[in-house]
C-alpha cells in the first residue's frame, strides 16, 4: 500500500484542483501534491524481523522515542565463543532523506550480511523523513539515538540487555550510505565540534566513520554530475538529486547550504573538527564520484585520516539495489573492506 502523509507547510487551499497538482515528483519513489499530500509508492518491500536468521543473526526492532516515532532495527550475530564483546555500528539508510526505511528488504539483507561477516552489532536507524521533517531533523534523530545508546550503556536497562550486554561501547562506529552517509557525517561533526564531546559520550567512544557514496551537493556542478551517463534505472540521476535537495533542505536554502555542501564555506573548519578515521566508499559510475573525491581531498588536507576505495564499474547504491553477478562481486569486496575497517 502506498504510504500517504501530509506536510502542513506545503498546505494551500483545499480542493480537488490542489489535490491533483503535483509540485514535486521523483518517478516511482515520491510524489508531493500542492495541497501537502505526499505519496511514497512501495517500490521496495518492508520486511519484519524474523528472529534468528539462517546466518545466525538475530534481528529485532526497538523503539527509541515514541513521540517522534524514532526506532531502530538491531542485528546481533552469534556471540563469539571467545566471549569478547562486539564492535557497535550505528547505520543510517539512504533515500535522499525523503524515502527509505530500516525495514526495507534490501537494507535488511545487506546489514544482516554485514553483521554476520564482520562480527559486529548493527543498529539501523529509522529516522524521520523529509519533506514532512526537513533537515536537520534527521541529524537530530541521529544525535538523540546516540544519547539513548549512551543511556543504555550507563544504566543497563534489563529490557535492552539482550544486545547491550554483548556490545563493546568503546568501539562505536557511525555509518550510512547516500543520504545516510550524509547523516553519519553530520552527526559526527556535531560531536566533533563539541570540546566536551569525548566526555559527553562516555562510556561510548567513536572509533570510526564509514561513508558509502555520501550524498552531498552544491550549486556548481562537478564533471561527473554534468557528464556521467546514467542508465534509465539508475538509483540517482541529477534531476532526482536536485529534487531530493529541494524537498529536504530548510525552506529557502540552496544547495550550498552546509547540510548539502560541506565545502561551500571553505575547508578551514575541518581542521578544528575532532574526527576519527574515516572510510569513504565511492562508485566509479556514480554522479557523486567527483564530489566524493573532492570531499576526501579536503579532509586529508585538513589532517584527517581518510581512506577511500573506488568500486569499478558500478553505480550509486549498487550494494543494496542491484542484483547482477558483477554487482554481487563488488558487494563482497565492499563487505570485506568494511569488515577490515570495523575490526582494525
Amino acid at each position: 500500500m502506498t504510504t500517504i502523509s501530509c506536510d502542513p507547510r506545503l498546505h494551500l487551499q483545499e480542493g480537488k484542483a490542489n489535490h491533483e497538482v503535483t509540485v514535486e515528483e521523483i518517478d516511482g519513489l515520491i510524489k508531493v501534491y500542492r495541497d501537502g499530500r505526499i505519496e511514497r509508492p512501495p517500490v521496495v518491500p518492508n520486511v519484519p524481523c524474523a528472529g534468528v536468521r539462517e546466518d545466525g543473526v538475530t534481528a529485532k526492532d526497538v523503539i527509541i522515542d515514541k513521540f517522534t516515532n524514532l526506532w531502530a532495527r538491531f542485528y546481533v550475530p552469534i556471540y563469539p565463543s571467545t566471549g569478547s564483546r562486539l564492535p557497535f555500528l550505528v547505520y543510517f539508510h539512504g533515500g535522499g532523506f525523503c524515502v527509505g526505511s530500516a525495514a526495507w528488504s534490501c537494507y535488511h539483507e545487506f546489514l544482516a550480511n554485514l553483521a554476520s561477516k564482520a562480527s559486529c552489532m548493527i543498529m539501523s536507524i529509522n529516522y524521520r523523513l523529509a519533506p514532512e521533517n526537513r533537515l536537520p531533523a534527521a541529524y537530530d534523530d541521529g544525535f538523540n539515538t546516540l544519547m539513548w545508546v549512551k543511556q543504555q550503556a550507563v544504566i543497563g536497562s534489563p529490557e535492552q540487555k539482550w544486545w547491550s550486554s554483548q556490545c563493546n561501547f568503546s568501539s562505536l562506529l557511525l555509518a550510512g550510505d547516500s543520504a545516510g552517509a550524509n547523516i553519519a557525517y553530520n552527526v559526527s561533526t556535531r560531536l566533533g565540534s563539541n570540546v566536551t564531546s569525548e566526555s559527553s559520550l562516555k562510556p561510548l567512544c567513536l572509533k570510526g566513520i564509514i561513508l558509502i557514496q555520501p550524498f552531498f551537493g552544491g550549486e556548481a556542478r562537478t564533471s561527473s554530475e554534468k557528464n556521467m551517463t546514467q542508465p534509465a534505472n539508475s538509483a540517482l540521476t541529477l534531476s532526482a538529486s536536485d529534487a531530493y535537495w529541494r524537498l529536504s533542505l530548510p525552506l529557502g536554502a540552496n544547495r550550498d547550504h552546509p547540510c548539502c555542501n560541506p565545502l561551500a564555506n571553505g575547508t578551514n573548519k575541518f581542521r578544528d573538527l575532532q574526527l576519527p578515521s574515516i572510510l569513504v566508499c565511492i562508485s566509479e559510475m556514480d554522479i557523486l564520484k567527483d564530489r566524493n573525491l573532492e570531499f576526501c581531498t579536503a579532509l586529508a588536507s585538513a589532517g584527517k585520516k581518510v581512506d577511500k576505495i573506488i568500486y569499478k564499474g558500478v553505480g550509486h547504491a549498487f550494494q543494496v539495489l542491484h542484483n547482477s553477478h558483477f554487482s554481487q562481486i563488488r558487494v563482497q569486496e565492499m563487505i570485506s573492506h568494511l569488515r577490515a575497517f570495523i575490526n582494525q
